[in-house]
């Protein structure tokens, strides 16, 4: 990369922090346990909106791997989850109104509160519909896992996102608060993605899974991203650009090794194709509060209409992080 690309990166990252300084008067706290917050704690960032049936087994599942704080953003929320979260004791609360769109689709937020409470940490932001599976979770805790990526001096750590899905149509088993999505959602495709590099920011961009079969057929390239790079040792100086598919400075996203060999990685199991979605989708095309005109949720609402299977005969029963390491879709690197 040159040195006036180099430049002009600097200058986009300098820009997105003041806009995130700026869009923080956007942010009500409702509940701030943060002073809770220890040197080394593990914290993880995210933004919800209704999510109130699936919040119970999401923070149970990172309260067990490992996360010591959560920081949370609520958009707007009118289904109980703004008042389930703030009685959670290791939950600190912002509430807003304003535009996800505006905001860069809540990137800006976490931005702020990132740069604020998560400097020094090692930061994981994700979906309340997204849980990640790295090399060996059935066995060590996360801070297994940045511990050996402190020790091997590494800054980032990427995961691909694996969209999960039930046999059968999607609204045909119900799913219940506190309840484990991949008992329902439990299928996933092994293969039919596609993997390009990002000359700009050096980031891999990955599309495929059943969202480009089932919803983008004809656009395959119109498909949503399923690069991630969420687990992050975080300095203030950092900013994500567009959701957690890349971030500056350039040097994290190299997240894979570009000599034949294999860095460590992840998946983010991601479990939004429950019985849920269908009135999800309903509402964020309604909202037009979603990235490029909400082109993804118009291709679901018109799929949505058949409630469709997403299984096919290729399709792959989730058992453990080792299958997916097997079929390549992560990788365990030179941690032994």
């Amino acid at each position: 990369m040159g040195v006036w690309q180099s430049y002009r990166l600097r200058l986009q990252r300098k820009r997105w922090l003041i806009r995130a300084f700026r869009k923080r008067r956007e942010l009500r706290s409702v509940i701030n346990r943060t002073a809770q917050i220890k040197p080394g704690d593990i914290l993880l960032f995210s933004t919800q909106r209704n999510e109130v049936t699936r919040l119970p087994y999401f923070l149970k599942y990172y309260r067990d791997i490992g996360v010591n704080h959560f920081v949370i953003v609520d958009n707007d929320s009118d289904d109980g989850s703004l008042d389930y979260l703030v009685d959670q004791p290791d939950v600190s609360v912002w509430y807003t109104r304003h535009s996800y769109k505006r905001s860069r689709f809540g990137v800006d937020w976490l931005n702020w509160l990132q740069r604020k409470y998560g400097h020094e940490h090692w930061t994981l932001v994700v979906d309340p519909d997204e849980f990640l599976v790295y090399p060996f979770c059935d066995t060590r805790p996360l801070r297994a896992l940045t511990d050996w990526l402190d020790a091997s001096s590494i800054k980032s750590f990427s995961a691909m996102l694996l969209d999960m899905y039930p046999k059968g149509p999607i609204d045909e088993q119900p799913y219940r608060a506190g309840q484990d999505p991949l008992e329902i959602a439990s299928w996933f495709d092994a293969g039919n993605y596609t993997i390009s590099r990002n000359h700009r920011f050096g980031n891999l961009w990955i599309q495929g899974g059943p969202r480009a079969r089932v919803f983008f057929p004809d656009m395959p390239e119109s498909a949503p991203a399923l690069n991630k790079i969420p687990l992050v040792k975080w300095d203030r100086r950092y900013a994500y650009v567009s959701s957690t598919h890349m971030l500056l400075p350039r040097g994290l996203n190299l997240v894979y090794d570009e000599w034949g060999g294999e860095k460590a990685s992840g998946v983010l199991l991601h479990t939004k194709f429950l019985d849920t979605f269908t009135v999800k989708a309903a509402e964020e095309l309604t909202r037009k509060q979603h990235y490029a005109a909400s082109v993804e949720y118009k291709a679901y609402a018109a799929a949505l209409q058949d409630n469709p299977d997403l299984w096919c005969k290729w399709s792959e029963k989730y058992i453990n992080w080792r299958q997916l390491e097997i079929l390549g879709l992560m990788s365990k690197g030179n941690w032994a």
